[in-house]
């Protein structure tokens, strides 16, 4: 008899989202209306969820691993959460531990009052801050960086809460968009280089701040604004203010929300990310066509692309590959031979679709290269006579320390080879990737700033908005773990 191993994450070789958060003030389904904002940012974070609510006089929580979905669809978990003020998070781990405890939004009970806070990001002074808070007396129940906000707030000598907030803001350093509920007050935080994107709706007399439009598209509510970089919004009394703390910065948004991150009907600067991603494709065409018979996504982030490229080189678009849907983020794996089935899992290929073609096989990114190179494997398995990769981005060298689950810097392909040697790796016809300005061009109609760019674009050119100071007793960023052997990177 075979024994059942252990959940393990089936892993797609892919820059893995940050989190999804969502907030909503003055509604009588509050709690219900957060489940259904966090079910459509699932796709942000599928570790874990949950929920926090007030309803006047006390704060209730509800915290699940696992799926939306799987939990708060059932109407007694909701039951447990009344009130017309909640705010609930979608986890996927970048520091921190997956256990229930890292869990979030966290409440805390504060001599102000009490306090939950949910958070999308990571914090590059977490260890430092993390340490002198200890030795300051601190005591923490988690292993997550944002325990580290609510102990800054607690510790802020300051009256009034929204002083101790931007005391706290302005000791912590890194990419986060936070989501705050006091016994009066439902809070947004961008940070100061609005690298994680938040923004703000409205629902009749309720605002909700959401990590994604898409959150506002199934609760019915109209989109407002984006929450601008380095902004606290602050909801009381059913009246919305703005304050703005630190001294003026150029936005830099994480420029892997239009490549990947954000779901494709999700708004970005008005215009849906799907968009963005067929720009790609025109420009990838533009820079990189090359004679094939067929034009082949990855499902599913490679699909806007490779229309935009099978569109721009007038190439016939076809689905070579389908992806199985009811595979999800874990899988049991009993055997080394189930293991060795890898990208078979998720992917298959459409054999009389492939065989006997020359094949354009566009994804979004290529990050490690050993799904690609195991795509690749079964489309020549398949009978295509050539594979031709094309990625819609430019060579992922580096990592971030800002809220993306991915490699270390030596983990990276194109870190350590060259595109002939990555070419070689993934056993592909040719390999080619989009410029650096053409990424730009697609994505806002101009070439890059050398001297100061749009984005956050430290994936490709190692340029940092945000330097990275965790370094106690020789603990590194790429070894960032909050004492729970999770790499943050």
């Amino acid at each position: 008899m075979i024994q059942k191993k252990k959940l393990k994450k089936f892993n797609l070789d892919k820059l893995r989202e940050e989190c999804g958060i969502f907030g909503i003030s003055n509604h009588k389904d509050a709690s219900a209306l957060v489940a259904l904002g966090l079910h459509a940012l699932q796709h942000r974070g599928q570790e874990g969820c949950g929920i926090v609510s007030f309803d006047g006089k006390n704060y209730h929580s509800e915290k699940r691993q696992g799926l939306v979905g799987d939990h708060f669809t059932d109407p007694e978990t909701l039951k447990k959460l009344p009130g017309g003020f909640a705010i609930g998070h979608n986890r996927y781990s970048t520091t921190g531990e997956t256990s229930l405890r890292n869990i979030q939004p966290f409440f805390a009970d504060l001599h102000m009052g009490g306090l939950s806070i949910a958070h999308n990001g990571n914090l590059t002074n977490a260890l430092l801050l993390r340490e002198a808070l200890v030795k300051d007396g601190a005591i923490f129940r988690t292993t997550s960086d944002t325990e580290t906000i609510v102990q800054l707030i607690a510790k802020s000598n300051r009256e009034k809460f929204t002083d101790k907030l931007i005391d706290a803001l302005f000791q912590i350093q890194g990419g986060y968009a936070l989501v705050l509920l006091t016994n009066k007050k439902l809070v947004g935080v961008r940070d100061p280089f609005g690298i994680r994107p938040l923004i703000i709706g409205r629902l009749k007399d309720s605002y909700i701040f959401a990590s994604e439009t898409c959150a506002l598209d199934i609760v019915g509510a109209t989109f407002v604004r984006e929450v601008s970089n380095g902004e606290i919004v602050i909801v009381e009394d059913k009246k919305i203010k703005s304050i703005r703390p630190f001294p003026v910065q150029k936005q830099r948004p994480c420029i892997f929300e239009y490549i990947y991150f954000a779901r494709p009907d999700s708004l970005i600067n008005n215009k849906c990310a799907y968009e963005y991603r067929k720009n790609l494709g025109i420009q990838l065409a533009k820079e990189t066509d090359t004679n094939a018979d067929l034009v082949i996504p990855v499902p599913d982030s490679g699909v806007p692309a490779a229309l935009g490229y099978a569109e721009e080189s007038k190439k016939k678009f076809e689905l070579g590959l389908i992806r199985n849907h009811y595979v999800g983020r874990t899988f049991i794996e009993p055997t080394q031979n189930i293991r060795s089935l890898g990208v078979k899992l998720k992917l298959s290929s459409t054999k009389t679709v492939v065989k006997d073609k020359s094949i354009i096989l566009i994804d979004d990114s290529l990050v490690r290269g050993t799904t690609c190179h195991k795509i690749v494997k079964m489309l020549y398995e398949s009978g295509a006579k050539e594979v031709h990769v094309r990625i819609a981005c430019p060579e992922i060298k580096f990592p971030d320390f800002y809220g993306v689950d991915m490699p270390t810097k030596k983990e990276l392909l194109a870190y350590k080879k060259n595109i002939n040697e990555m070419c070689e790796y993934i056993k592909a016809t040719s390999l080619k990737f989009l410029s650096l300005n053409g990424l730009y061009k697609a994505l806002i109609n101009q070439t890059r700033n050398p001297t100061y760019p749009q984005f956050s674009d430290h994936y490709f050119t190692g340029d940092y908005p945000i330097p990275a100071h965790d370094n106690i007793q020789g603990v590194k960023v790429e070894q960032l773990s909050l004492l729970s052997g999770k790499s943050s990177t």
